[in-house]
């Protein structure tokens, strides 16, 4: 795996009521990801970019809902997120100032 591919895995990290209250509870952050990634790419780019161990990782998949605009039918994109669990002591920080 070149390095410019794991910089395009993660897509960006999912901030909701749900995933603090999992980050809080399990040590897991979650993340949006590229749709042809694997467990392994996400591993490897979440330890390539924030210097951490990696325990596991859970991929979903989630549909996109099928909606109305008006009298338009239309259809959300379809979104694949990443659970990544963390060692003991590990932690990510992304408040922290990138030198």
């Amino acid at each position: 795996m070149s390095q410019e591919f794991l910089y395009k895995v993660l897509t960006g990290s999912i901030v909701s009521e749900k995933s603090t209250f999992i980050g809080e509870k399990n040590n897991q952050y979650c993340f949006r990801v590229a749709p042809t990634a694997t467990k392994e790419d996400v591993k490897a780019a979440v330890e390539m970019l924030f210097k951490v161990q990696v325990k596991s990782v859970q991929v979903l998949n989630l549909k996109g809902k099928e909606k109305r605009f008006g009298r338009f039918n239309g259809k959300r994109s379809d979104v694949r997120k990443a659970y990544v669990s963390l060692a003991e002591g590990q932690e990510i920080n992304f408040a922290q100032e990138v030198k």
